[in-house]
């Protein structure tokens, strides 16, 4: 009883001390303080944890417009600028760390491919046009080569192959890949850079037999081919620059995890009206079958 009695002697005297540096009556402060939080407040706090769970299920890659996009995807009316405001009152930021460089070795000797992009990166159907292109990733155990084809229609990652070796071999598997599970009918157009291992006879003897069409990027012009550097900017930057990766086995496995199971199935792209790759082609975007993502 002493306690309590000498407790709420201690907060009447803050009450009365508090009132007078916010130079209010003791009463207006004291209903203020008691006051339960405004239906408003109860909204945000309900709105902060779902914006934290999403967020969390993004492993952290997503800022306000792909929360707010999953946010109107699970029915949940809010504008984007509020979503903006409680993940920055909650210390909510989408990962990004520097910008990485690919270096391309071309052969002199090789005739490269007209470019019949021409930076237009946009496709009607799947498997019309695929963009190629391959970079490094360091591990413990040296450098991890990993090539990648992807179909613009979608910007679904649609042939994925990693090696410890920079050989023709690297993207011949990745087009492999990509052909067995799209199996693209004649005309496809296969774009990339001069790099040696793109103008090389067994790649290029790997496109004929496919009647797939060879588009190659202009010299030193990395806008050319901006689709596939934008997807490795975002592996880099949301993914690859966040781990330490020890073997070359670990970082197969985690890059093969972001993009299997996240980037393909589940990240939402701007480009794409806010949808994933894989809901993009199922919502009645003549969906074919074999759809690798």
């Amino acid at each position: 009883m002493k306690y309590q009695f000498m407790q709420e002697h201690i907060n009447e005297f803050k009450i009365e001390r508090m009132s007078k540096t916010l130079k209010v009556s003791s009463s207006g402060y004291y209903a203020y303080v008691t006051r339960p939080p405004s239906k408003r407040s109860q909204v945000n706090q309900e709105l902060s944890t779902t914006i934290s769970e999403i967020y969390q299920s993004s492993r952290g890659t997503y800022g306000s417009p792909r929360i707010h996009a999953e946010l109107k995807a699970n029915g949940i009316n809010c504008s984007r600028k509020r979503v903006a405001k409680l993940m920055k009152a909650s210390g909510l930021m989408a990962k990004m760390k520097r910008r990485f460089k690919i270096t391309t070795k071309a052969d002199p000797r090789a005739l490269p491919a007209l470019n019949l992009l021409k930076q237009d990166f946009t496709s009607q159907k799947p498997n019309r046009r695929w963009v190629a292109d391959f970079t490094y990733v360091a591990t413990q155990e040296g450098w991890l080569y990993v090539a990648v084809v992807m179909d613009l229609f979608s910007r679904a990652i649609v042939g994925l192959y990693m090696s410890d070796r920079m050989t023709n071999d690297l993207v011949i598997k990745a087009l492999e890949q990509a052909i067995n599970h799209r199996n693209p009918e004649a005309g496809l157009i296969h774009h990339s850079d001069k790099g040696c291992q793109y103008t090389s006879e067994a790649f290029q003897v790997l496109l004929k037999s496919n009647n797939i069409i060879c588009s190659m990027s202009g010299v030193g012009n990395c806008y050319d081919n901006a689709a596939m550097e934008s997807f490795f900017h975002t592996l880099k930057t949301e993914h690859i620059y966040f781990e330490r990766y020890e073997t070359r086995e670990q970082a197969k496995r985690s890059i093969f995890d972001y993009v299997e199971v996240f980037y393909n199935r589940t990240r939402r792209h701007s480009s794409l009206g806010y949808l994933s790759p894989m809901v993009f082609e199922q919502r009645g975007h003549k969906q074919q079958e074999g759809f690798y993502s």
